[in-house]
């Protein structure tokens, strides 16, 4: 006979469950946006200020560097979008990542001495140019720029690893759901609204990049319209209205939660 009592000093499995849940799927904090927006703000105006960047002036469709180039700059993006596309031997596109004013490009380059994706504008927006050699001579003057310059490393590893779980963990609809609240999030800790986004991104880009089908991704998104948890203004357009930010994560904090489990 299967007992029930649980030792008050051992988790249960579902407790253990939530608490594995990340951090990301909980509510949103006005107050932790705003110190992000600032942080975000206050990092590139010390790197301007530190380094003296080239400015470069992008659009739609145009390739910072391409896969299998010498690596020898890094890039900081100052406003717009990017994708990371990564190409395999047999001519296959994969989109790997995204990225947002704040963010780095290039990093991908540093161990082989050469890029291994291309990084291409999905926006009109600013890159800033900045040698590796002269990052680092400068790192070892101010000291600052090498905490930037790490923090930049950790926070793509941690949304790398992030992104993994969710393709691995994520059932279909949950995963568009927790796309679309990873978009407005980025946004939000920059300081732009969330509440009517407009994805850089087709269908089937999204598709690609979550691992699923055109149709999936459409069905996902109909799914999602259809319990208010997204709008459209028309249909077919990449303009998305969120009501709330927050039903997204309650929308993929519901996926996670554990089926009846029948003993017999």
């Amino acid at each position: 006979m299967l007992s029930t009592a649980t030792s008050p000093a051992t988790p249960s499995p579902f407790a253990r469950q939530a608490a594995a849940v990340p951090a990301r799927f909980f509510k949103s904090d006005a107050a932790a946006n705003q110190r992000a927006s600032q942080h975000i703000a206050d990092t590139l105006k010390l790197l301007n200020d530190k380094l003296a960047p080239q400015r470069r002036v992008v659009h739609a469709g145009d390739v910072i560097y391409q896969a299998g180039e010498r690596f020898g700059n890094l890039y900081i993006l100052n406003s717009g979008f990017f994708k990371i596309v990564n190409l395999s031997p047999d001519g296959r596109e994969q989109v790997v990542g995204l990225k947002f004013r704040g963010d780095w490009l290039g990093f991908d380059g540093i161990a082989h001495g050469q890029y291994s994706c291309d990084a291409v504008a999905m926006d009109t927006g600013e890159v800033w140019v900045v040698r590796y050699d002269a990052l680092i001579a400068a790192c070892g003057v101010h000291p600052t720029l090498l905490t930037v310059l790490h923090e930049a490393m950790s926070r793509e590893i941690a949304h790398d690893r992030e992104s993994l779980m969710s393709v691995c963990t994520l059932p279909a609809e949950a995963r568009v759901a927790d796309f679309l609240r990873y978009w407005a999030d980025s946004l939000a800790k920059r300081g732009m609204r969330t509440d009517q986004i407009t994805l850089r991104m087709t269908r089937a880009e999204i598709g690609n990049y979550l691992g699923m089908t055109l149709e999936t991704v459409s069905r996902s998104l109909s799914k999602l319209a259809r319990d208010k948890i997204i709008g459209f203004a028309e249909k077919g357009r990449r303009d998305i209205h969120i009501p709330h930010v927050d039903a997204l994560s309650e929308f993929v904090q519901r996926s996670l939660a554990p089926t009846n489990v029948v003993l017999q």
